[in-house]
């Protein structure tokens, strides 16, 4: 379970910092783009754990 649940948590930070990054770059705001990056980078990783533990079978 929890490689369902890391892998759903980085899909939604993966897209929310996409979001944010998009609108701060649209509306000139550095701060908001940033933030966003590091929300998308934050998803990738969450993501990326949860493929470790599914190759793992969940023992991390």
């Amino acid at each position: 379970m929890g490689e369902f649940v890391d892998k759903v948590k980085g899909a939604i930070n993966d897209l929310v910092g996409d979001a944010k990054q998009e609108v701060g770059t649209r509306t000139d705001s550095p701060d908001l783009a940033a933030d966003g990056a590091a929300q998308q980078a934050t998803g990738k990783g969450q993501k990326l754990k949860g493929g470790i533990k599914g190759a793992l079978g969940d023992k991390i």
